[in-house]
């Protein structure tokens, strides 16, 4: 989207690093905006960055293959702060050293040396805790480098350059491990004179006034899934242009149980123009049969897109289409040299076939921001804290092929999962659950007779971005009780088990 308002900004370059968007992270969090750029894609547009922070990287910079920049382009133009690889990148093209330091540095590290007047290491006390994840390190600083920080075992763990305003450290602050992290980078946002008024009230403030902007009278059609990243979106253009903003919202037969008719009564709480749409007997037959995943997404997928371009055309004179596209996947869908690796559109393949322009209000947000923003447009509890649910809903929680019998057992034994994790207080405190339908059969027994019936399996996971995952240590009675209820009110389960398995090495999702 473009910018119609602008406002101050940090940008990161990116190197490659796996931290990057943990330092963007950190700075949102210290109320000031950023943008995390591949590293050769600094902006033209200058007057509102008010300083530059070089990420980590992968590779060593005297590797021919290094992603390199001309310094010279940023260096006393802008507050500079290099961190590992883009402290190491100042001082390899300064005339410095930066040498293999042998044994990969990595982990938990003091400080025994701060140069105690230093801007950057203001309020750092000595011995601070800090973390260092680098196989090469600086030997030999250029004339016009000082030393301001040392560890026990690594002599320049931080440097200043004479007369500029520009710093490296070979540890990372953006981490948790590195205590007064989050001091150093707000010591650096001083030094950048950073007003500090990015917050969600400014984001609605700036996002409403450049969507009136952007989009003035034109109609605009909106894919809604009922997660927060749509929700979000939709109450965001609602307030920018009301009512030429149409909501479609599909159900494949795939949601959860009720959810449609849930979701619209949310929806029209919000006063939203939703028009939902009932298509799952045209799913269920496009899917019957069908067992493998990547097919069954496919399938879904493509059946969205025709649906959904059906009921858009029925609006006259629509010019854009919405989405609810979020920073981090804008960021993981380019390759720090700017060639796109990973599609993330919400409905991909929209936009081209239907002729119609991109609109993606929360493209610069962080999935907790986007939570924050609903919070401060007052949307109800419920919808803010959804936990995620996969594209193709209940499709990849079907192992094996999809009959609306199988919907059904599924939907019933979900509703119970996730009530009874409602009721026990254990909801907001897993970052995602549901119940997987078994391609398995197994003998039990209930009253007198034999049973042949289903197994279920419970998957409450927790986490703080889904890259990684643990299973939720749930209270063995709230189990037991869930196996309970589910074995004696859904038809066709007579067996429950519980996915202690962890990502890495399993995924969230058994498909």
């Amino acid at each position: 989207m473009k910018t119609f308002l602008r406002m101050e900004k940090i940008i990161i370059l990116d190197f490659g690093s796996q931290t990057t968007q943990l330092i963007g992270r950190r700075l949102r969090e210290l109320n000031e905006y950023c943008e995390i750029l591949p590293f050769n894609k600094f902006p033209d547009q200058t007057d509102d960055i008010k300083g530059v922070i070089l990420s980590g990287s992968p590779y060593s910079v005297y590797d021919p293959v290094a992603f390199k920049i001309d310094l010279n382009s940023i260096l006393r133009r802008f507050p500079v702060l290099g961190i590992c690889y883009g402290a190491q990148l100042m001082v390899h093209e300064s005339g410095g050293k930066v040498e293999s330091a042998g044994s990969r540095e990595y982990g938990r590290a003091n400080l025994s040396f701060i140069k105690n007047d230093d801007a950057l290491l203001n309020d750092i006390p000595s011995g601070s805790q800090i973390w260092m994840s680098h196989g090469d390190s600086i030997t030999l600083l250029p004339d016009n480098f000082q030393k301001i920080a040392s560890t026990d075992n690594v002599e320049l763990a931080a440097f200043k350059i004479d007369d500029e305003l520009t710093w490296g450290v070979q540890f990372h602050p953006e981490v948790f491990h590195t205590l007064d992290g989050i001091q150093i980078l707000d010591n650096f946002l001083n030094i950048c004179g950073c007003s500090r008024n990015w917050s969600p009230a400014s984001f609605i403030e700036t996002t409403v006034a450049n969507l009136k902007e952007q989009l003035k009278n034109d109609k605009v059609v909106l894919g809604l899934s009922g997660g927060v990243d749509s929700s979000v979106a939709a109450v965001l253009l609602h307030r920018a242009i009301g009512k030429n903003l149409t909501c479609i919202f599909v159900d494949h037969g795939l949601l959860r149980k009720n959810e449609f008719e849930n979701v619209m009564r949310d929806y029209e709480h919000l006063g939203l123009n939703v028009k939902g749409v009932n298509v799952k007997e045209r799913f269920y037959k496009a899917l019957a049969g069908v067992s493998d995943p990547e097919k069954k997404r496919k399938i879904i997928g493509s059946g969205f897109i025709d649906v959904f371009d059906e009921e858009a055309h029925k609006i006259k004179n629509v010019k854009w289409l919405a989405q609810g596209t979020i920073y981090p996947d804008i960021i993981e869908s380019l390759s720090i040299t700017g060639t796109t690796i990973k599609s993330h559109h919400n409905v991909g393949g929209l936009p081209e076939k239907m002729n119609l322009k991109l609109c993606e209000p929360l493209r610069l947000l962080f999935k907790d921001e986007v939570r924050k923003v609903g919070t401060e447009l007052g949307m109800m509890h419920h919808l803010i804290k959804r936990q995620p649910f996969p594209g193709p809903g209940l499709a990849v929680r079907i192992l094996g092929d999809i009959t609306p019998e199988k919907v059904r057992i599924l939907q019933d034994a979900d509703d119970i999962f996730i009530n009874g994790l409602r009721e026990w207080n254990l909801y907001d405190k897993v970052w995602q659950a549901g119940v997987i339908l078994l391609p398995v059969q197994s003998v039990g027994v209930m009253g007198d007779e034999r049973t042949y019936e289903n197994a279920v399996a419970l998957r409450a996971v927790t986490s703080t971005d889904a890259m990684t995952a643990d299973w939720a240590q749930l209270p063995y009675d709230f189990l037991a009780k869930m196996s309970n209820e589910i074995i004696n009110k859904v038809k066709g389960v007579n067996r429950v088990v519980y996915d202690i398995s962890s990502k890495p090495p399993a995924t969230i999702e058994w498909e």
